[in-house]
């Protein structure tokens, strides 16, 4: 099993969508916690599971179902034992 780190921008990342459901929904925001955390473990279980980024950096990419859309978590592998979680956002995200 790899270790799972955050980087501080995922951290926030992760900070600001749920604080975005909790105004709405603290159930919701509990199930996106979730969803998000899950995901995380998941790669801490199979670290290539994810998709590759076409730009050839060695970052990869899970989409995680949620509600209507998805929430995504970039990362990379460190080496064979480290997942670093680079960037979480929502598929329905304005990133522009």
């Amino acid at each position: 099993m790899a270790t799972v780190k955050w980087l501080p921008e995922a951290l926030h990342d992760l900070e600001r969508l749920i604080a975005f459901l909790g105004d709405k929904s603290l159930t919701a925001a509990a199930r996106a916690a979730r969803t998000i955390l899950d995901g995380a473990e998941r790669l801490a279980d199979t670290p290539e599971l994810g998709r590759a980024m076409p730009d050839r950096t060695g970052r990869r990419e899970i989409f995680l179902p949620f509600a209507a859309g998805s929430y995504i978590l970039r990362y990379m592998l460190e080496d064979q034992r480290t997942v670093v979680i680079i960037r979480v956002w929502h598929s329905r995200e304005d990133r522009s």
